[in-house]
């Protein structure tokens, strides 16, 4: 206003006029400089302090910096979450895979890709059709509803191992679906296990029974003299044995599996111990050399080596059961006449227990199965020595309840060495 009252006392309304024009166009100017150097500072990436202008231009210049900062920080504060949600699901054991409306794999994680013989960047929006080529899958992908999980096989890394996987698809968001993957290889293992226990169980009782009936079924509709009926009925409480020997050990087994640890609290002497475990034995070599009618061979040769002046701490009952189930088992399966060799050494910081016996030998393909329930290498041959198929089963139990492990060496025809190995925190000296 200043300067258009000038330009109106110097040269009139004219002058008023193109003063004001001039004061317009320099403001016009400056205005179009501030927004100039506005729009220049948003178009910069990344965006850098915003310049020094004037007037309303700094305070919305000052006011776009702040929302953008804050939008930044917001979104840092969305990227690492979704990053900490990548890494949990990275850190499931079960795989999970994002798929979009036709199928392609958006994201996978590592166990998804272990699971199915994925590569999660090569493999990256391809057709999950393309890469999992199981008859079933591509059956089950079909459907359009998918209540119940698939049971496939996966990709293993070893060829002698197989991998068993449970599928499950869901549905989300607009025509999106979820892969999630789960091993279930050692739940089958374990219900194939549950099925072969119940059917060795049944088994192993049918088959005393069978001959109990048989033999009462006898002795109800034939007359018989006092020979042959004490005949059968010492065949029967054989049998009867039998069926209590296996009872027995299925308890024992049971127990071993639902109780806690055994702690260091009993003590028990080992000399004395070795000592009935050797008169045991002796009177399993006689029955078993009698049974078999060769007296003559003079029975088994039985050396249970000097005993360390050592006090066992764990459950007495339990390394009983173990140590005589080796023992048992080497007399029955030496042919009399062979030797057994007993004794306990120490190797570092372990104890050993080792049994040894010149009985026929195990081949090697049946060494890692020695230890599973009613697993025999000769049934017909485990019948006759009235075994149940259960006493390395808990030998494997009990060493392991005590911190330590069951070996086993054999060759065929040359013998074999079974092994309890304790930890030498399991053992005091004599006192």
């Amino acid at each position: 206003m200043l300067l258009a009252f000038v330009g109106w006392l110097y040269a009139g309304p004219l002058g008023a006029a193109c003063a004001t024009g001039g004061v317009m166009s320099v403001c016009a100017w400056r205005a179009l400089w501030q927004s100039y150097r506005l729009g220049r500072w948003l178009r910069k990436n990344p965006l850098k302090p915003s310049p020094r202008l004037q007037g309303v231009w700094q305070e919305s210049a000052d006011r776009i910096d702040r929302l953008l900062r804050l939008r930044d920080k917001q979104v840092a504060l969305h990227e690492e979450r979704l990053q900490h949600f990548l890494q949990a699901i990275q850190a499931s054991p079960n795989g999970v895979i994002l798929l979009d409306e036709q199928g392609r794999i958006e994201w996978c994680n590592d166990t998804a890709c272990s699971h199915l013989g994925l590569d999660a960047q090569r493999d990256r929006m391809q057709h999950i059709l393309h890469l999992v080529r199981d008859p079933a899958f591509s059956r089950y992908f079909a459907q359009t509803v998918h209540a119940q999980e698939l049971v496939m096989e996966g990709r293993s890394p070893s060829l002698a191992k197989s991998l068993k996987l449970s599928v499950h698809l869901h549905a989300f968001g607009e025509g999106r679906r979820l892969l999630l993957t789960r091993d279930i290889t050692e739940l089958a293992l374990a219900d194939a296990m549950r099925r072969d226990f119940v059917a060795n169980v049944s088994h192993e009782i049918r088959t005393p029974l069978t001959v109990l009936s048989g033999f009462v079924e006898t002795m109800q509709s034939i007359p018989l003299d006092e020979k042959d009926r004490q005949h059968y009925l010492n065949l029967m409480a054989v049998q009867s044995d039998r069926m209590q020997t296996l009872v027995a050990d299925l308890l024992t087994l049971s127990q071993l599996e639902g109780s806690p640890p055994p702690g260091t609290q009993e003590k028990t002497r080992l000399p004395e111990w070795m000592d009935q475990m050797a008169a045991d034995a002796a009177a399993l070599s006689a029955l078993v050399t009698r049974q078999a009618g060769q007296e003559h061979s003079g029975g088994h040769q039985l050396v249970f080596e000097p005993c360390p002046p050592w006090v066992l701490l764990g459950s007495r009952s339990e390394l009983h059961s173990a140590m005589s189930n080796l023992v048992s088992n080497a007399v029955r399966y030496t042919p009399p006449g062979g030797s057994v060799r007993v004794g306990w050494t120490q190797a570092g910081d372990q104890l050993v227990f080792a049994v040894t016996d010149t009985g026929p030998g195990i081949s090697p393909e049946h060494l890692p199965r020695l230890s599973e329930r009613f697993y025999r290498v000769d049934r017909s041959r485990s019948r006759e020595t009235g075994g149940t198929g259960l006493g390395l089963a808990i030998a494997k139990h009990v060493v392991q309840r005590h911190g330590g492990e069951l070996r086993i060496q054999s060759e065929v025809g040359k013998g074999s060495t079974f092994m309890l190995v304790l930890p030498i925190s399991r053992r005091e000296l004599l006192a």
